[in-house]
This record gives C-alpha cells, sequence and structure tokens, in this order.
C-alpha cells in the first residue's frame, strides 16, 4: 500500500533542484554587477523562481508520486498538471530580463533559434508532445521504466516552458507576442488538446494496465472512474488556465488601451 512517508530523495532530483537554485543564486548574486551594474537583487522574481523549485519537488518528490505511478491516474494527472502549469510559470516569472537574455543571444542569432519561440512552434510542440505521451503504450511504459519516467517528465516540463513562453515571457530578445496574437494562441493550444482529453475521457476501455490491475485506494473507484476522473481533470484544469491566462491578457490590453486614448 502507499507509504505516505516515502519522499523521493535521489541525487539527479534533488540534486538537479540544488543546482538550479545554486546557479540562480550566484547569477543573481555575485554576477550581476557584470550582467546588469546597478540592478537591484530581485527578490519579488526570486520568491517566484524558488517557489517553482518546491512546487517542482512536491510534484515529483512527494507521496502523489507513488500513488500516481502505482495506484490512480488521476493522481498522476494532477501531479502531470503541476509540471505543465503552475511550475513553468513561476521558473519564467522568477527570471529577468537581464539573466535570462544573455543565455538567449546565441538562439536570437539563428532562423531555427527564432522559429523556435514563435507562438505556433511553442503550441504545436507543447501539444504534440504531451499527446504523444497519453498514448497507452508510451504511457505504460513510463510507469515501468523510471529513467522514461524521468525523461517523460522533463519534456513536459521543456515543451510547458515553451507552451507559456508567448503569453509570459521574461526576455526583451523574444518578447511576448501582441495582444491578439496571444489571445489565438491560447485558444488553439487549448483546442489542439481536446483531442487527447476526448481520447481518455471517452474511452470505452482502461487504456493504462497499470491502473486496470492496481490495488483499488478507494472504496467504489473503478479504474473506469479514475480513467473518467483524469481526462476530466486534464481538461478542465487545462480549460481554467487558458480562461485565467486569456483574463490576464484582456486585462493589460484594456490597460494599454486606456493609456493609449490618453
Amino acid at each position: 500500500m502507499i507509504d505516505w512517508g516515502h519522499w523521493h530523495n535521489e541525487p539527479y532530483l534533488t540534486g538537479g533542484l540544488i543546482l538550479a537554485g545554486w546557479l540562480y543564486a550566484i547569477v543573481a548574486g555575485p554576477l550581476r554587477s557584470r550582467l546588469a551594474p546597478g540592478q537591484p537583487y530581485p527578490f519579488a522574481k526570486a520568491v517566484w523562481f524558488y517557489s517553482a523549485l518546491v512546487l517542482f519537488y512536491l510534484a515529483v518528490g512527494s507521496p502523489l508520486d507513488q500513488v500516481g505511478e502505482r495506484f490512480l491516474l488521476s493522481a498522476h494527472m494532477i501531479q502531470h498538471e503541476v509540471i505543465m502549469y503552475p511550475a513553468p510559470l513561476m521558473i519564467l516569472l522568477g527570471l529577468p530580463a537581464w539573466m535570462i537574455d544573455p543565455v538567449l543571444v546565441r538562439l536570437n542569432r539563428t532562423l531555427a533559434g527564432r522559429f523556435l519561440v514563435r507562438p505556433f512552434t511553442c503550441g504545436l510542440l507543447a501539444v504534440s508532445v504531451i499527446s504523444l505521451w497519453h498514448m497507452p503504450f508510451l504511457y505504460e511504459w513510463t510507469l515501468q521504466d523510471k529513467v522514461t519516467h524521468v525523461a517523460e517528465h522533463l519534456m513536459f516540463f521543456a515543451v510547458s516552458l515553451l507552451y507559456w513562453w508567448p503569453i509570459a515571457s521574461p526576455s526583451r530578445l523574444f518578447p511576448v507576442p501582441g495582444f491578439a496574437i496571444r489571445v489565438l494562441y491560447i485558444i488553439g493550444t487549448e483546442v489542439g488538446m481536446i483531442p487527447v482529453c476526448a481520447y481518455i475521457v471517452f474511452s470505452s476501455e482502461v487504456l493504462y494496465p497499470t491502473y486496470e490491475y492496481a490495488p483499488r485506494i478507494i472504496g467504489g473507484f473503478s479504474p473506469a472512474d479514475d480513467q473518467l476522473v483524469a481526462g476530466i481533470l486534464m481538461k478542465v484544469v487545462g480549460m481554467a488556465v487558458s480562461l485565467g491566462a486569456l483574463g490576464a491578457v484582456f486585462y493589460k490590453w484594456q490597460k494599454r488601451s486606456e493609456l493609449a486614448t490618453g
């Protein structure tokens, strides 16, 4: 059964998060005078960044990971949504332009690099990667092989950074596009997620054997019920995120219009 006291402390997880936090501290601290002379320590952004690291660890290092891997698809879906939505957004909100732009200079010099951060490319990669990993043979593979599962989570996080880029880019080299494009982008990516959500929700059979034969930890909650809840969570949370993003874009658009008209 579930060991609620089990937390993942593997070196690649805790070490990777500690390394990310250490690099941020070095760049925001001792190296700040070279990269951005006169700029104060980005305290508010640092809070976003370090909170994102904590949230990422809670998603993949807490007992939620065990429940999601071995017992409930719906718990696994919650884990993935934390990796896909709040954690990468908080990372972007935690990066000052002077910190990220020196890394992106070389990207800006290549056509492929500039193409990578265009809204169409960001949306296509995010929707495609997330959808493909939910195909039964790939998803089941991740549940049976730890390395593949780690790779899946890292890919989810990477393409989710791309998903959020046209909405919350911190860069001056690759800024957010115009308001109308952002609106179309958010709607387009939400529409793009409909097929995989519908595939999970309306499937007449349990798609993933691990969950079909897993011990039931909630009485009366069948594998089919679990899969239905997971698919609904995937769509409802995605829609809530999209509506929130649209609300933020329209609010900023309205504010810009008010300033322009005096």
